[in-house]
């Protein structure tokens, strides 16, 4: 049987440990579309991802096979502003590429 004491020390371990969990991440993923250059998509994963040129190529040409790829993996407000950067860039630049995201 446990006394007071070592109920409020199990309800207190318990509080830590739910407030310690990471927080969710979010997968940003870019849609192919049969408009935006390729040379386009390349540049936008090389400035808002930090990829280098090869690892952009690489994964603007699974977009292009695969219909979408991801391009990191960041906690949801990371993950939003990412998306919102990226689409602000691509309507400046009046193209039609899609930014999304998704919990991972």
């Amino acid at each position: 049987m446990a006394t007071k004491d070592e109920n409020s020390t199990v309800v207190v371990r318990k509080e830590q440990e739910e407030r310690l969990k990471p927080p969710p991440m979010y997968q940003v993923l870019l849609l192919n579309d049969d408009y935006t250059p390729m040379e386009f998509v390349v540049a936008i994963i090389q400035e808002y991802f930090n990829k280098d040129r090869e690892t952009a190529t690489q994964i603007m040409l699974k977009v292009h096979r695969d219909g979408r790829a991801m391009c990191g993996v960041y906690p949801k407000d990371i993950a939003s502003t990412k998306v919102e950067l990226v689409l602000a860039h691509a309507r400046k630049a009046g193209h039609p590429l899609q930014c999304v995201m998704e919990e991972a």
